[in-house]
Parts: structure tokens; sequence; C-alpha cells
């Protein structure tokens, strides 16, 4: 099968031989390859302006992300098989690391499906689709799935706002047997449930996994806050693993729900605190009170990169605001999931928030996205979240 060009101008191949996926619309020559004559989620043949096949892949005119490559093999064209064994690669990865069947089985580019995320919840499957190419190909992405996995769920929650950027409505869909209404997670020898509708995006942060795993050195007999806890993944953990106290804060009165459902699962207690973290942090406060560690796990504060200044300052005041309540010789976990706001501003921000304070801050470690979300080398946006386990003293 041979497919339509997609051609590039001259000299704007440079970056996808060096292993980039992506094509954005001012590199296409739209006088030999017009976008506008492709429909979103055609087929292509990615070629350099002197017509040389870089790789194959997909096509959205409206979008600035105007073509993503899925293979560079000419005799591997988008399909069925190629989806199974980019699938199989990606298992292979996950059974090596994790003992059991609850981990990012897909994350996009990084495992040569851009467009593509798949959480895997022993055989539950959450996937989301976030580009118009991966849309067109959901029925061999089901099918694949199907081969490899044989699972008894596949759900979509294509739900998302990216979507919109590439024309895509938003829904959430069973595609194989009954969605449960939650599913079940295990994780450093503890279980956790979490919601699946009204949940947060796929329903469980995998991304976390080897963070809270350092967390726990840290928690023996410690009074622990957990700020922004979700269903409480960070808090749980730490009153398992020997806290005196756990206090979890979150906005959503359902994720506290879940963090007393969890913890009760687990045999542990506790307390929940349903705020704003600016707020709870200040109230805190104001009432004298203190803690040994502090974990910091906001949603991203920078989502586009016009938003970087106000989105530093927002991470340097939750981190001063969280100093406030540390005791002396105190441990803050201070992460950011903003791909935008590097690891070096995140760095800044803790420093700056503990000089205003009159504290010095040692960093003791720093973590990042659990190997399930692999990195990319050549595309800086497959890595995003950052964790430094700080020690406040003074």
């Amino acid at each position: 099968m041979s497919l339509p060009p997609l051609i590039l101008r001259k000299n704007e191949d440079r970056r996808l031989r060096a292993g980039h996926l992506w094509v954005f619309s001012n590199e296409v020559d739209i006088g030999r390859t017009p976008l506008k004559a492709f429909q979103p989620g055609d087929l292509v043949e990615i070629q350099s302006a002197s017509g040389h096949a870089i790789g194959s892949g997909y096509v959205n005119p409206n979008s600035l992300i105007a073509a993503r490559i899925l293979s560079r093999d000419p005799q591997h064209l988008p399909d069925r098989s190629l989806l199974v064994h980019r699938l199989n690669i990606a298992l292979s990865l996950r059974e090596r690391l994790y003992p059991k069947p609850y981990y990012r089985l897909v994350f996009g580019e990084s495992d040569g499906l851009p467009g593509l995320v798949v959480d895997r919840y022993g055989d539950v499957l959450v996937c989301q689709i976030t580009t118009a190419g991966m849309e067109r190909l959901k029925a061999d992405v089901v099918a694949a799935l199907e081969k490899v996995l044989k699972p008894a769920v596949i759900l979509f929650r294509n739900d998302v706002g990216v979507r919109e950027l590439e024309g895509l409505p938003l829904y959430v869909e069973t595609a194989l047997g009954t969605a449960p209404a939650t599913v079940q997670i295990e994780e450093h020898g503890l279980r956790f449930a979490a919601p699946l509708e009204g949940g947060q995006k796929t329903g469980w942060f995998f991304d976390q996994h080897d963070n809270r795993a350092r967390l726990l050195r840290y928690v023996q007999g410690k009074r622990v806050l957990d700020v922004c806890s979700y269903v409480g993944g960070w808090a749980v953990q730490a009153a398992a693993h020997g806290a005196s106290e756990t206090v979890a804060v979150d906005s959503s009165a359902q994720a506290l729900e879940w963090v007393q459902k969890n913890a009760a699962a687990n045999g542990v207690a506790v307390g929940t605190r349903q705020q704003d973290a600016f707020d709870a942090l200040r109230e805190l406060r104001e009432t004298g009170e203190k803690f040994g560690v502090i974990v910091l796990d906001p949603p991203a504060f920078v989502k586009r990169r016009k938003d970087l200044a106000a989105g530093k300052e927002a991470y340097r005041r939750l981190n001063q605001l969280a100093m406030q309540l540390l005791e002396r010789d105190g441990m803050l976990i201070s992460c950011s999931c903003s791909h935008h706001m590097s690891g070096e501003d995140l760095l800044a921000a803790i420093q700056s928030a503990a000089r205003h304070l009159g504290r010095d801050a040692q960093v003791l470690e720093q973590g990042m996205q659990a190997p399930d979300h692999p990195v990319h080398p050549a595309i800086p946006e497959t890595s995003y979240l950052k964790a430094f386990y700080v020690r406040v003293v003074a």
C-alpha cells in the first residue's frame, strides 16, 4: 500500500532525522502538498524536500502539530499489525519492571504510539486518545489490545480538553465488556481503589509510583501532611509506614471520601480536610499546626508557556506556605507535573521560599516520572514530572 506524500520544506527534516516524531504546520511545503487537501487522521508518507521518505504517520491539517510519525520502516505502515508489535514491546518493559499488572502500558510518543495512552488495572484497560490520527485507528487499537492482553474491559476516557485542539469530540465509551465504577491498584504492598466516573484522568497517577516509594524512609514517627491528595496515594502510604498522624488535603469531597476508603482498606487512619491548598496551608499556619513531613503534589500550574511567570510564583508561594508549617529539621517533598516548569525553575522556587523565611534547604533526593512513563530523548515534552526531597532546617 502506498500512502500520499506530505512533503516538508527544505531543511525541515533535520529534527525528524534526529528522532523527533512531530511535524509542525509551518514545516510543510504547502505549495507541493497543501495541508487542506488532507482530512484529519489521513495516513501519509512524510518526505523531505528532495522526496526521500522519512516515515509514515498521520496528518491533521487543523492542528499546529500537522503530522506525527508512527513508523520509519517502509515495510511496516501504520496498521493493526504495527500496533500489536508496539504493544508487545511496551508490555515487555512493564512486565520486566512491575511484578503485578498495575502500570501505564502505553505512554504515547515514548512507546511509538503518539496520541495514545493506556493504563492497566489488571484485566481492565483505561485508554485515552488525543489525536485525530489515533482516533481513526481506534478500532485497530481495540483489536490489538485484545490480541496482546485479552482484557475483560476496555474503556476510553476521551474527555480531556486537549482533544479539542485536534477538532475531536469529548466522550467516554466502553469498547469491551462492562466498565466497573472503580479500578483496583496494588502499590508497595498496599491496595487502593479509585473511581473511573468522575475520577481524574484515567483513574490513578502511576507516574508517582517510584516517588511515593522514596517517601517511606522519611515518615516514621512523623506527622505528615499530604496536600492535593486526590485518593490518598501519598497519605495512605505514609500512614501504613509508620507516620504518627497523617492528614490529607484536597478540594474534592469525592477524592477525600476515597482517601478514607483506601485508608480503611489498609487498616490505617488518615484525617481529611476539604479545602483549596493555599487556603488550607494558611489556616493551618494561623492555628499553629506543625508537621514533620509535607507532600506537595499539585495539578499543573503551568499548562502553557505564557503561564510560566505566574506559575513560578504560584509554586514559590505554595512551597513557602508549606515551609511555614514544617517543624525544625522537617522534610518537604515538592512536585511539579508542569512540563514548562523545569526542574531548575522548581528548585529556584523552593530556594526562594526558604530564603524568604530565613531557613536553609538541602536537597536529599530528586525524582522523576516512573519508568512506565519513559522519556523520549528527542521529545522534551515527554519529560514532565519533577519531585524534590528537601530537608528544611533552622
